[in-house]
């Protein structure tokens, strides 16, 4: 796929595996502890401050966002894909859900206390990734914190079939120290970072990532 189409990419596959994809993963951090405790740490930071306002940036079925909110934040996600919309709005009736990109976010300058990028920036090149950085820190307020979560590693996946449906996505993997230093040049320095081995789920299969970041 053509570096310029990866959002469409990314929204068609999306779109093609949302009913699945729901019906498998909306659950997933049940039994995931620390991923569970990581949000709530997040979250407890942007609610100590006083913007509570977090946006869910590739918020899939609102998982996370519902997460957030149960521990005291005014979270609100966006998601490339208006089938994923749906049924985040669908599972969480009572919170807000948009069709956007992380690439142009549609909210003012310094309007949000967070930022949460769970498992999102995995489907941006890296000649984009900074300029989604660049949106971060543009819509957090200052001292406003930012989560990301992502797959360890430095080769690429590229999923060509998913639920039975034919989709082209492709999973960025990543070492955390190039993540801290595209973060740092441009305004977000780290606040935690915290390392898993992979779940035996049969899904994943290389360590995992979860930054806190904050902007200066």
């Amino acid at each position: 796929m053509d570096d310029h189409d990866f959002l469409t990419g990314t929204r068609t596959g999306y779109d093609r595996t949302a009913g699945r994809y729901a019906e498998r993963f909306h659950t997933h951090l049940d039994d995931k502890p620390l991923d569970r405790a990581m949000l709530g740490a997040f979250a407890e930071l942007v609610a100590a401050t006083d913007n509570k306002q977090v946006i869910d940036v590739g918020c899939g079925t609102g998982a996370t966002t519902k997460i957030l909110h149960d521990h005291g934040v005014e979270a609100f996600g966006i998601d490339l894909s208006p089938k994923m919309i749906d049924h985040a709005q669908r599972l969480n009736p009572d919170l807000t859900f948009e069709v956007g990109s992380m690439t142009n976010l549609a909210i003012p300058d310094a309007s949000v206390g967070g930022v949460c990028a769970w498992y999102s920036i995995i489907h941006i090149p890296d000649g984009h990734l900074d300029r989604v950085f660049d949106e971060f820190v543009r819509v957090l307020a200052p001292g406003g914190m930012a989560l990301l979560a992502f797959q360890v590693g430095d080769q690429p996946r590229v999923l060509e079939e998913a639920f039975g449906q034919q989709i082209e996505l492709t999973f960025f993997r990543r070492q955390p120290d190039d993540i801290i230093r595209r973060l740092e040049r441009t305004g977000l320095r780290r606040y935690a970072e915290l390392v898993r081995e992979p779940a035996n789920d049969g899904f994943e299969s290389t360590p995992q990532a979860y930054l806190i970041a904050q902007k200066s």
